[in-house]
């Protein structure tokens, strides 16, 4: 299939990836968009985790209100370079995670990762898990998995980086991160955030 400019400049704009990279996925899709946007994806990735370690000492904090100006969120997100935190796409991204975290209710992120999750909280969760297996009658040699892929439940409900991105279901805020990163070619990352509504006793807030 011919890969035309058009479906080249189509590409670059849903992912903000250079010219070539575009046209290189597109070939390797055999002009599937669909595929190509995966081929991106899984390259972005790979490049992205080249730049996990670097420090991130710059950024932005980002607000989002609900229409209504019952919900408010505030999110602190690091980059590595004042440059990078005046750009457009950075910008964009912080703004929306903050609309993300507003919008995830009533699943509301407790935890930026899952590391931040406690092994006390883990255990007390997995042994609820266990007694639910257990009650339902499950077989004692499945009981264990049963509960560990509750606990992966409990990642993607309460850790922000493993919930589904609200705009994208098909992506997690994680991975719409490091697409980011593998863009800007800086690290990025979430390091804290707090969220508010109107009557609640307290507000749902997490930090490294």
């Amino acid at each position: 299939m011919e890969i035309t400019a058009e479906m080249v400049r189509k590409l670059r704009e849903e992912t903000g990836a250079g010219m070539m990279e575009c046209k290189s996925a597109l070939v390797e899709a055999k002009g599937d968009p669909e595929t190509a946007r995966d081929v991106l994806r899984k390259k972005g990735l790979a490049s992205a985790a080249k730049k996990a370690g670097r420090t991130a000492n710059d950024g932005m904090v980002g607000t989002y209100i609900h229409p209504g100006a019952k919900v408010g969120v505030l999110v602190e997100v690091n980059c590595e370079t004042d440059f990078v935190a005046k750009n457009a796409d950075f910008q964009n991204l912080v703004k929306d995670v903050a609309m993300h975290i507003a919008a995830a209710s009533p699943a509301a992120a407790l935890f930026v990762s899952k590391d931040q999750v406690s092994a006390e909280v883990l255990e007390k969760e997995k042994e609820i898990y266990k007694a639910q297996a257990v009650a339902a009658g499950k077989p004692a040699n499945v009981v264990e998995k049963i509960a560990e892929g509750k606990v992966k439940e409990y990642y993607a409900t309460f850790c922000l980086l493993e919930q589904p991105f609200v705009k994208d279901p098909k992506v997690t805020v994680g991975q719409l991160i490091q697409e980011k990163i593998a863009v800007i070619k800086e690290n990025i990352v979430v390091r804290r955030f707090a969220r508010f509504r109107v009557g609640e006793e307290t507000a749902a807030t997490a930090s490294e």
